[in-house]
């Protein structure tokens, strides 16, 4: 469930950032910060959303709004990892 939080996260965060982020620098400041992407806790979520993010953002110039961080909190607050995402229902259908 861990790896699915952490693509959920890579994908908001590109969202709110309104560009494709760097997957493998995410992956890293993550465990530079003591985290196991591969076993990424809700907890450790919301962690990261104050202390990690805005630093590794700042770190290539983009800086959230207030809205736009709190847009992204609640998204990845409301994610349920146990289920599928929209993507993952329309693969199964084709």
């Amino acid at each position: 469930m861990g790896r699915r939080r952490f693509d959920h996260l890579f994908a908001e965060l590109s969202v709110a950032a309104g560009l494709r982020l760097p997957r493998y620098q995410l992956w890293l400041t993550l465990h530079e910060a003591g985290i196991d992407p591969e076993r990424l806790t809700g907890g450790e979520l919301r962690s990261l959303c104050d202390a990690v993010l805005p630093e590794f953002l700042q770190s290539r110039g983009i800086a959230l709004s207030e809205r736009r961080h709190r847009v992204l909190r609640r998204e990845l607050d409301r994610y349920d990892p146990a289920l599928p995402t929209p993507y993952e229902r329309f693969a199964a259908l084709g």
